[in-house]
C-alpha cells in the first residue's frame, strides 16, 4: 500500500470534488467483496470493479434489474487480482494498491482514479441513459491532449472531436480522414493512462468537441464496462495494454521485406515476369501479392469464387513453387462476400454459412462488385467453410493472406448474424475474421506463423496476428502526410504494424518525387508494401531510371536493416512496444511533443523525420533532449534538445542515430531466405558523454510460431561502458538457446564518431588488427571470432 494516499486525497479534496461531482441522483448504499470483485451497490445500479493488474482497473455498471456482460472479445486477462485494501470513513471508500487507487465519494456520489499520487481521471455523471442507448463520461483538465479512437487522420491531438466508431473505408482520403477503416473504442491521455471501452457495438467517442472539458463514450447497446490504463512511462503503458488485450505474435521473418503488388497481376505469366523483372534489376522481393484476379478475369461478378481462374492461372501450384525457388512467397486476397453470381453462390447456400435477412434467408444486397451475400464469420459452421478454403490454398504453397473489405465494407443494419446484430457485430468483423485463420494455423500448422493482412479490426486484434494498412490512401502528397500520424496512433493502441500503401493507391497522378518520398518513408514503417490501382505502377522496377535507382537504395536500405527491423519485432512480440514511436516518449512532459508526427523514433535508436511535403529544400527537426544524435550519413553531431533546419538530399530522408547505441546490419541480400546471422555489421555510435550503455538482437529461423518460448533462438547481448576520457569497452555475449544451432562465427565491428587513431585494441586480452578511416572517424575492426560465450573489446 503506498503511504502517500491520504495525502494527495486531501490535496484532491481541497481542489473542490463537488465543482465536478457525479449524477446527483445516484445515492451510494454500500461496498462488498465478492470473488475478488469489489462491488460497490447505489440506488440505480451496481458498480462492479476489479484489478486485472495492479496497474489496471476494470469497472462495470451494471443497471437495476440487469446482469453483468462478461464476455469480452479484446481483453484476454482473465485472473483478477486480490492485492488492494480498502478503508472507509463517513465521506468515501478508498480503495489502495499498489498502482492505481480509487476514491468512492459518496455523496455525491463519485469515482476517482488515481496513480502515483497524482489524479488521472473521476467520472462525471459516469454511466446514464441516453437518446439512443448509454453513455458514460469523464471530467478533463483543460490541459490533457487526447489521442486514440482508432486510425483517423485529424493530428496527434484529437481532442475537440467526436468519433464515430464504426469501420468505414474512406477511399482517396488525404489530409483529414475523421472516419477510417479500424476504429477502436479507446481514449488515450498525455496525463499517461488509457481508458478501453470494453464494447464493440456501433458507438461513439466524444473527445471534448462541447469544449466542456468532457470525455464520453456513447453505445447504442452493450456492455457498460471500461478499463483504466496506468504506468510509470509510456512504454509501461502499451505494456500494460498490450497485456490486457493480447500481444502480437513475430511474423514470419520475410513480412519485414519488400512486397511485389497491385491491383493487379492479370495472370500466372504476368506475376512471374514480375519477379524475374525485380531479379534482373537487383532489386530485393520477398512476396508477391495477387489481388483479385486471381479468382476471376473481371472486378465485378467473380468475388466469392475464392478459387484459381484456371485460364488466367493454369498451373497455381506449378507457379507457387516456382516463386519459392525464387525466394518469394505468394499472398492471396480473400473477402467475405459471396457474389449470388460466383461460382460457390449455391454452395454457400446450401452449407448455411451466410448472414440472414429478417425471415431467415440468405440476405442479399447490391454493391460494387455485384450483389452479394456475406459469410456470417460468427457461426461456428461458417468458420469451419471459410478455414477449409485457406487450408486447400495452404496446400498449394500459398503462405500469406489478404483479407479486404473486412469493416464489412457494407453491413446493412437489417443483417442478423449467429446470436447478434449487425450493429453489435460490424466493428469485430474483421477481428473475427482474422481469429478464424490465427487459430486455424495453431490447430494444423503450429510451428508455422501465419500472415494476416487487414485493413479492419478491433482492440485487440493485434493477438490474432492481424496487420493492418490504413486504407486506399490518395497518391498525393496531401494522401502521404497523415501516414505517420496514423501509424504512431495505432501504435498506441497495440496494433504497431499499421502501415500504409507506399507511394498511394487511389487515383492516377504519376509523381516520382512523390513516390520516391513515399518509398523512403516506407524503410522506417513496419511493413514495406507499395501497391496502386495499376493505370500508374507501383512496383519501382517499372518507374523512371531516376525514381527505380532512388526506389533500389531506399529497399536496400530496408534489407540491411533486418537484424535492427527483426529486434523491434521481437520487443513489440514480448512488451508490445511499437517499432513506431513518437516523441513524448522521450520526453512524457514535454507538451509540444503530443502535437509532434512528423518526426519520430524507429525502435529506440533511430530518429526519422520523413519528407512529407513538396518542393521541401530543408526541414526543421527536434532532437529530443535525452541522447546526442548522429546523423546516419554524414556523422554530424546534434546536440540533445536542440532544433535545426536539415538541409534535404534527394537520395534519402533525415535519419539519426542515438548515441551510444548499437545497430546491426546484414550484407545486402536480394531476399530474406539468402539472411545468414553472421558475419553481419555491427556499428557502434560512439560519444563521449555516454558513459554505458546495452543493447540486444535477436534472431530465430524466422517461421517457427513461439520459438523464443520454444527456447529455439540466440541473442547477441551488447554493453558499452567508457572507462575513462581515453578508453572505453565493448562486451559481446552470444546467447543461445537449447533448442537452437547458430550459424554465428564472427562480426565486424564499425565503431563511429571517433576523432583520432586509437593506441591499441584488444580483444580478450590481445592484441588486435583495426583499420582508422581518419575522414570518416571510423574504427574497423574485422572478423572478431564470436566462438566464446563473451568477447571483451578494449580500445585505448
Amino acid at each position: 500500500m503506498k503511504p502517500t494516499f491520504f495525502s494527495f486525497f486531501l490535496v484532491f479534496v481541497l481542489c473542490g470534488l463537488n465543482l465536478t461531482a457525479q449524477n446527483p441522483d445516484r445515492i451510494f448504499q454500500d461496498i462488498q467483496m465478492q470473488d475478488d470483485a469489489i462491488i460497490i451497490q447505489t440506488s440505480d445500479g451496481n458498480y462492479q470493479m476489479s484489478y486485472l493488474l495492479p496497474d489496471i482497473v476494470e469497472t462495470e455498471f451494471i443497471p437495476e434489474g440487469s446482469s453483468s456482460i462478461s464476455e469480452s472479445h479484446a481483453v484476454q486477462l482473465k485472473e483478477r487480482s486480490s492485492d488492494f485494501t480498502i478503508s472507509k470513513n463517513d465521506n468515501s471508500v478508498e480503495i489502495h494498491s499498489e498502482g492505481i487507487e480509487i476514491n468512492i465519494q459518496k455523496s455525491p456520489f463519485q469515482i476517482t482514479y488515481f496513480y502515483d499520487s497524482e489524479k488521472l481521471i473521476s467520472e462525471k455523471n459516469g454511466y446514464q441513459e441516453s437518446d439512443v442507448g448509454f453513455e458514460i463520461d469523464f471530467n478533463l483538465n483543460e490541459s490533457e491532449t487526447l489521442m486514440g479512437g482508432g486510425a483517423r487522420a485529424l493530428g496527434m491531438n484529437r481532442r475537440g472531436h467526436r468519433l464515430k466508431l464504426y469501420n468505414r473505408a474512406h477511399y482517396g482520403y488525404e489530409s483529414k480522414s475523421e472516419l477510417m477503416n479500424y476504429s477502436m473504442p479507446i481514449a488515450i491521455s498525455s496525463k499517461k493512462y488509457m481508458i478501453h471501452f470494453d464494447n464493440p457495438s456501433t458507438s461513439y467517442l466524444d473527445f471534448d468537441s462541447q469544449f466542456n472539458n468532457r470525455l464520453a463514450y456513447e453505445a447504442i447497446s452493450g456492455a457498460k464496462k471500461y478499463q483504466v490504463i496506468a504506468g510509470n512511462s509510456w512504454e509501461k503503458i502499451i505494456e500494460n495494454y498490450t497485456a490486457l488485450t493480447g500481444r502480437q505474435k513475430l511474423p514470419p521473418r520475410w513480412a519485414l521485406g519488400n512486397f511485389a503488388s497491385r491491383f493487379g497481376y492479370h495472370s500466372q505469366k504476368e506475376t512471374l515476369e514480375t519477379i524475374d523483372q525485380f531479379r534482373k534489376e537487383n532489386i530485393p522481393v520477398d512476396a508477391v501479392i495477387l489481388d483479385l484476379y486471381w479468382f476471376g478475369k473481371t472486378v465485378q461478378g467473380t468475388m466469392g469464387n475464392l478459387a484459381f481462374d484456371k485460364d488466367s492461372f493454369p498451373k497455381p501450384k506449378k507457379m507457387i513453387k516456382k516463386l519459392k525457388r525464387n525466394n518469394v512467397e505468394t499472398v492471396l486476397i480473400t473477402e467475405p462476400f459471396i457474389l449470388t453470381t460466383s461460382n460457390r453462390w449455391d454452395e454457400a447456400v446450401r452449407a448455411d454459412i451466410l448472414a440472414k435477412d429478417t425471415l431467415e434467408n440468405p440476405a442479399t444486397y447490391d454493391f460494387y462488385f455485384g450483389n452479394t451475400g456475406l459469410i456470417d464469420v460468427f457461426k461456428p459452421e461458417a468458420k469451419q467453410w471459410f478455414w477449409e478454403i485457406y487450408d486447400g490454398l495452404k496446400n498449394k504453397g500459398v503462405n500469406g493472406w489478404w483479407g479486404d473489405l473486412g469493416e464489412p465494407e457494407v453491413h446493412p443494419d437489417y443483417l442478423q448474424h449467429h446470436k447478434a446484430k449487425a450493429h453489435e457485430v460490424h466493428n469485430i468483423y474483421g477481428h473475427q475474421w482474422a481469429k478464424i485463420i490465427s487459430e486455424g494455423y495453431r490447430k494444423n500448422y503450429p510451428d508455422e506463423r501465419p500472415f494476416i493482412l487487414m485493413r479492419a479490426g478491433y482492440s485487440g486484434s493485434q493477438k490474432y496476428g492481424m496487420i493492418p494498412w490504413s486504407g486506399d490512401v490518395n497518391r498525393t502528397w496531401g494522401g502521404l502526410e497523415p501516414q505517420p500520424e496514423i501509424a504512431l496512433q495505432m501504435s498506441l493502441q497495440g496494433l504497431a504494424y499499421m502501415h500504409s500503401d507506399l507511394g498511394g493507391f487511389a487515383g492516377n497522378l504519376n509523381d516520382d518525387d512523390l513516390y520516391v518520398r513515399w518509398l523512403q518513408y516506407g524503410v522506417f514503417q513496419p511493413i514495406y508494401r507499395p501497391h496502386a490501382q495499376e493505370e500508374v505502377p507501383s512496383e519501382p522496377i517499372f518507374r523512371s531510371e531516376k525514381a527505380k535507382n532512388l526506389s533500389r537504395k531506399a529497399i536496400e536500405l530496408r534489407y540491411q536493416l533486418l537484424p535492427y527491423n527483426y529486434q523491434l519485432a521481437f520487443e513489440n512480440q514480448q512488451k508490445g512496444l511499437p517499432l513506431m514511436r513518437p516523441l513524448f516518449f522521450e520526453e512524457p512532459e514535454n507538451a509540444s511533443l503530443y502535437n509532434v508526427s512528423e518526426t519520430y523514433l524507429w525502435g529506440n535508436d533511430f530518429l526519422i523525420s520523413p519528407v512529407l511535403k513538396p518542393h521541401l529544400i530543408s526541414k526543421e527537426v527536434y532532437f529530443p533532449q535525452t541522447s546526442n544524435w548522429i546523423d546516419y550519413y554524414t556523422g554530424e553531431v546534434h546536440q540533445a534538445g536542440e532544433t535545426k533546419e536539415i538541409q534535404l538530399k534527394e537520395s534519402h530522408i533525415p535519419t539519426f542515430v542515438r548515441a551510444g547505441s548499437f545497430i546491426l546490419k546484414t550484407p545486402l541480400i536480394q531476399s530474406t531466405k539468402e539472411y545468414v546471422f553472421n558475419d553481419l555489421d555491427l556499428e557502434f555510435y560512439h560519444d563521449s558523454d555516454v558513459e554505458k550503455s546495452h543493447r540486444s538482437f535477436y534472431n530465430d529461423n524466422g517461421k517457427l510460431q513461439d520459438a523464443f518460448a520454444k527456447k529455439a533462438y540466440e541473442k547477441l547481448n551488447l554493453k558499452y561502458k567508457k572507462i575513462d576520457n581515453n578508453s572505453f569497452q565493448i562486451q559481446i555475449n552470444h546467447e543461445v538457446g537449447e533448442a537452437f544451432k547458430s550459424d554465428l562465427q564472427k562480426i565486424n565491428l564499425n565503431i563511429k564518431n571517433i576523432s583520432k587513431k586509437p593506441e591499441t585494441i584488444s580483444i580478450n586480452g590481445k592484441k588486435h588488427k583495426f583499420h582508422f578511416d581518419e575522414k570518416a572517424q571510423v574504427i574497423k575492426i574485422n572478423s572478431i571470432s564470436i566462438n566464446n560465450t563473451n568477447t571483451l573489446i578494449q580500445i585505448k
